[in-house]
């Protein structure tokens, strides 16, 4: 048994905690780069924070989801206003918009010679500047993980820049931040949490530590996603639910950044790089049959006698009893509620985005050599791959 783990210097967690926000700032510096989303009212929280511990500020906003080019603009902004930590507040976007440009500040240079897939893919040389993650969604765990994740038009896919010297100095998880969110929210980003707690737990690379990370969130997700869904609809507060949620995104990430994720993952990367499609929903959407072709191949192999098929079968009935909290619980009961989810919380079949038959052998072969499919529990065959896209269109 071999593995390593590694997360943010500090976590911090709780309702209210965006209070501690500029005594926590002020440890490193007193110009902050703020890297938020779209909305600008959103940051009331955090600005009075900062502005009672004396911190000054500089505003980037993040319309959509990061691409290479913003980041770029993003470091040149910094750099002109002398910046001397950075702070991502939104959802996964801004998060992943801020690690990378605190990234880059600490190495400079040009990014792509840092990027995987579409870049050379060499190590960052440097620590990030100081930079402290405050999510605003329960959903990504982007706030514990040492990627981001960018978006380049040009090459239509998504890819990541990663080091473990992009690790947050602090993870500021406060679930108050996440009361406001709309349904269609709420939903993308919870199942996007959900699905990184299955993955983790069933990947080749699970390890007893990341283990107990999923079995924790994975309760927690299973019995408070669908309750936030609902407040979140009907106008209604649930803040245990929105809680739990926050626990398991952050829970979710720090197990994916040490145990890795699969085929779910996969295939989000290059499907959000070809259509429209937000990122959580792609990963809800694509769960359910994810599961059920993993299962059905290592059954094939434990069948031929694969002792490591069986063990992760029995995985598979785990999570099932863990998020159903049903003890009789098995494999196909999972896939049946996790379908039943997704089609409660209105996610759209993957032709809502504009996905079509004749898209598949691309996002076959793009899907096939993305990062997060190395961990997949099972080794695909192409037409397991294509039954997993047909089954979610």
């Amino acid at each position: 048994m071999q593995f390593e783990f590694s997360t943010a210097a500090r976590i911090v967690f709780g309702p209210g905690s965006v209070r501690e926000a500029g005594a926590i700032a002020a440890a490193f510096g007193r110009r902050a780069f703020v890297v938020t989303g779209a909305s600008p009212d959103r940051l009331a929280p955090l600005l009075g924070p900062l502005a009672e511990a004396g911190i000054a500020h500089e505003r980037f906003a993040v319309q959509g989801e990061p691409t290479v080019d913003l980041v770029g603009r993003g470091v040149d902004a910094a750099q002109a206003g002398g910046v001397d930590v950075v702070i991502g507040f939104g959802g996964g976007s801004a998060i992943d918009a801020a690690k990378a440009i605190a990234a880059m500040l600490g190495n400079g240079g040009d990014l792509l010679e840092h990027l995987e897939v579409i870049g050379a893919g060499r190590p960052l040389d440097r620590a990030s500047v100081p930079w402290i993650a405050i999510p605003t969604t329960a959903g990504t765990g982007s706030e514990v993980t040492r990627n981001a994740v960018l978006a380049s038009p040009a090459h239509r896919v998504k890819v990541s820049l990663r080091s473990p010297s992009m690790l947050a100095r602090v993870a500021l998880v406060d679930s108050g931040l996440t009361a406001s969110l709309p349904p269609g929210t709420t939903a993308g980003s919870g199942l996007d949490a959900l699905t990184q707690l299955i993955e983790p737990f069933t990947s080749s690379r699970r390890n007893p530590l990341a283990d107990g990370f999923c079995r924790e969130g994975m309760a927690r997700a299973g019995r408070s996603l669908r309750r936030a869904f609902e407040a979140a609809r009907t106008g209604t507060p649930a803040p245990d639910a929105r809680d739990d949620m926050s626990l398991a995104a952050l829970l979710g990430g720090l197990a994916l950044a040490n145990a890795g994720l699969g085929a779910a993952h996969g295939f989000a990367a290059p499907i959000g790089g070809r259509f429209d499609a937000p990122h959580g929903a792609v990963c809800g959407r694509l769960l359910p049959a994810v599961v059920a072709v993993n299962v059905a191949a290592l059954e094939r192999r434990a069948a031929s006698g694969e002792p490591s098929a069986r063990a992760t079968l029995a995985r598979y009935d785990e999570a099932a009893r863990i998020v159903l909290r049903e003890p009789s619980a098995t494999t196909p009961d999972l896939v049946a509620w996790l379908v039943d989810l997704v089609d409660a919380l209105g996610v759209p079949r993957l032709t809502a985005y504009g996905a079509r038959d004749a898209d598949i052998p691309e996002l076959v072969a793009a899907g096939a050599s993305a990062s997060s499919m190395q961990a997949n529990p099972v080794r695909l065959a192409p037409e397991e791959l294509v039954e997993i896209l047909e089954r979610s269109m």
